[in-house]
């Protein structure tokens, strides 16, 4: 189908173009930026008043698929990210099996292509079975397309273990993606350690448990000189930690999730599971370092850690509650309220943030941009609509969220993936 999007504000990153453009589509594929476009097509979608901007791309998304399908499904998951705009993901390898043989990346890959309606990219673990003993087979898993390698939902404690791991990605030209815990220092706790903690009568997390191992990881990166992001950065210190790793010229970049941009422990004024996530929410001064970050360009990224559970993992007390929130749904118009609107980015750098830094971490040269010859991974974003975030209505599996009820600005009105509408709002 040609598709003609017609007075849109275009913001891409690639180019720098920024301001009211047409853009035609066709064959999958981005043919003309330009104004006053008359070129016939069989779908015209009139943008004004709306951003035009390429397609989100979520380095850190948890499918839960396989194995874990009662939490979320390749075909959930793909539904909630188109409505967020998001039309490729990277898919932790934290599932039943783990993720960890070329099969297994490549049968994520094969499924994925007729069940989910967005672009998934199978990130596959560093060890065997998420064990922390034994490599997994990194070099078939790129082999089979996978990008990147990650622990995520833990670290490999094993630093010579790591160290090997990083290497054999290196020499593979993909991705370590690290989650930074020190497992031996979190000692049962569930939320950021500090009075609001003692407050609830709760075991707390120290930034020390995300510092010590970001730090680890950046130094086994300036050693084997492979590509490292740092997941779900939510301390001051690893801001500052990724800050000197880049002016020292080493492939290091960060990424950011809106829940620890926007809210602090201050915000847990009870015991509800629903704020309990890994890292915790931090500390006001922590929140500071993170958006100014973002604003400086030190942390390049901005990612979900969509992590959906059942409601009965998540509606009890924080002690027994599963780590998580889910995020995919509401990401846009999180970053767009509070980071956009308040003048701390631009809509350039969320368009930067939340898709030409993924692609170019990816290596993915032909998304990340609206711009002739990319591909049509597209998303028009209205900012002038305004409403209450409804964890009732959305897509996903997965309703654990403590944004229920935030008001915000911003909404995702249509997302293309490869040139098709895989997403449209109800006007």
């Amino acid at each position: 189908m040609r598709i003609l999007i017609k007075d849109g504000h275009v913001a891409d990153p690639l180019t720098g173009r920024d301001g009211c453009f047409d853009v035609l589509i066709e064959d999958g594929r981005i043919q003309k930026v330009e104004k006053g476009l008359s070129d016939k097509a069989e779908r015209v979608i009139d943008a004004a008043g709306c951003y035009v901007l390429p397609g989100f791309i979520d380095l850190h998304v948890h499918l839960r698929d396989p194995g874990l399908e009662y939490k979320e499904t390749l075909k959930t998951g793909g539904e909630a990210a188109a409505r967020g705009g998001v039309t490729t993901v990277c898919a932790m390898p934290n599932t039943k099996p783990v993720i960890d043989t070329g099969d297994k990346v490549e049968e994520v890959h094969r499924r994925a292509r007729k069940e989910c309606p967005v672009n998934v990219i199978q990130i596959g673990a560093v060890t065997k079975g998420q064990l922390g003993e034994e490599l997994a087979d990194i070099e078939g898993m790129a082999a089979a397309g996978c990008l990147a390698v990650s622990e995520d939902g833990k670290s490999v404690m094993n630093a010579s273990l790591y160290r090997k791991g990083m290497k054999l990605a290196k020499e593979n030209a993909i991705s370590v993606f690290a989650h930074c815990e020190d497992i031996t220092m979190v000692e049962g706790g569930v939320m950021n350690a500090d009075e609001n903690a003692a407050r609830l009568g709760l075991k707390g997390i120290t930034n020390s448990v995300e510092d010590v191992i970001a730090a680890r990881d950046i130094l086994l990166a300036k050693e084997t000189g492979v590509r490292l992001h740092l997941c779900h950065c939510s301390t001051k210190d690893s801001v500052k930690m990724v800050a000197a790793a880049k002016e020292e010229g080493l492939p290091v970049t960060g990424e950011v999730c809106p829940h620890h941009f926007i809210l602090t422990s201050d915000d847990i004024t009870e015991d509800d599971g629903n704020y309990k996530m890994n890292p915790p929410l931090r500390s006001r001064e922590d929140v500071k370092a993170l958006r100014e970050g973002l604003k400086n360009g030190i942390m390049d990224v901005i990612s979900t850690d969509h992590a959906p559970h059942a409601p009965e993992e998540k509606n009890k007390s924080m002690t027994q509650a599963a780590f998580g929130i889910v995020g995919l749904e509401t990401s846009a118009a999180l970053t767009y309220t509070y980071l956009v609107k308040p003048g701390i980015l631009s809509v350039m750098d969320m368009a930067e943030k939340m898709s030409y830094n993924p692609s170019k971490i990816l290596g993915l040269s032909e998304k990340g941009s609206v711009s002739e010859g990319m591909i049509a991974d597209v998303v028009i974003f209205n900012p002038g609509r305004t409403y209450r975030i409804d964890k009732n209505t959305f897509a996903s599996k997965g309703k654990n969220t403590p944004f229920d009820g935030f008001k915000v600005s911003g909404e995702v009105v249509c997302t293309l993936a490869g040139g098709e509408i895989i997403y449209e709002a109800l006007q």
